[in-house]
């Protein structure tokens, strides 16, 4: 779909998918190869090692920047990925959230002694909405709401609905709608296709990272669960699939807080395309 619009523009794309960021991993993360980019110039798409982390405030500052250079030549530039905190971070900059590392410190250790489950309920007690929506199984999330509801005393959610920034453009949210059944379809073979493509041993090379944030992550944190010989090859096959379908519901919750999102209704990028080129025909003319 960002390929078919950035074709449409002759413009380019910028990813904000969290992992694709990074060289080390391309398998696992279904980054697209360069046959796959057409042409296409990509940016944020192997853009960073593993030792170069990418936070949301980075990807901000370092996409605010791609984006006053390529306007110089582009009237519509293409933003595609799933990481909907870092696409809010880039087109309405990141709510002022209070926040304290003495706090964060201790939540650490209290994470690294008791697991994340005490925070999680102090979450759904505290924020049933974020709750809802959060990855609870990453704990720099869970640990960060913690962290500015205590500070704040108000819900993380309510923080996360700030003013946003004034930016020197505007932009059009659109989100793949598929029938869950096609979606869950797609999941499970998109799995299949990347264990035939070496998805074992990437994870294999990728053991000596695996305590850095980046690699807890759905296709990766299976696998070393498999190379530690909890769990065998095949429950972390299904692991993945399960686990790649619950972020994709997660991300489904994520996208319907934004009112102006428009979703699409098509199951093929053609028709998908007629719905986004309809919708702006009179604005783009």
């Amino acid at each position: 779909m960002a390929i078919a619009l950035a074709k449409k523009f002759s413009t380019v794309i910028l990813s904000a998918d969290s992992r694709q960021f990074y060289k080390e991993m391309a398998i696992g993360t279904a980054k697209p190869s360069g046959e796959e980019q057409e042409g296409i110039r990509h940016y944020f798409i192997d853009s960073h090692s593993l030792n170069d982390s990418v936070t949301a405030a980075s990807y901000e500052k370092e996409a605010l920047e791609v984006l006053l250079k390529e306007f110089q030549q582009h009237n519509t530039i293409i933003l595609v990925g799933g990481s909907g905190m870092f696409i809010s971070a880039l087109c309405d900059g990141l709510d002022p959230v209070p926040s304290s590392v003495e706090l964060r410190e201790e939540l650490n250790r209290e994470v690294e002694q008791f697991g994340l489950l005490n925070l999680l309920e102090e979450l759904q007690h505290a924020d049933p909405e974020y709750y809802g929506q959060v990855d609870r199984e990453n704990p720099v999330r869970v640990i960060r709401a913690i962290e500015a509801i205590r500070l704040s005393g108000k819900t993380y959610s309510e923080l996360r609905r700030g003013q946003k920034q004034e930016r020197f453009f505007s932009s059009g949210r659109f989100v793949i709608d598929l029938p869950r059944e096609v979606l869950y379809d797609r999941i499970n073979r998109r799995v299949d296709l990347m264990f035939e493509a070496g998805l074992l041993k990437e994870a294999e090379s990728l053991k000596a990272y695996r305590d850095l944030q980046a690699l807890n992550t759905v296709g990766y944190k299976e696998l070393f669960d498999y190379f530690d010989g909890k769990i065998s090859l095949e429950d972390a096959k299904d692991l993945v699939k399960q686990n790649t379908r619950r972020y994709a519901k997660r991300q489904l919750t994520w996208f319907r807080r934004d009112a102006g999102a428009h979703w699409l209704k098509g199951t093929d990028t053609e028709s998908q395309l007629r719905e986004v080129m309809g919708f702006y025909a009179e604005s783009w003319k």
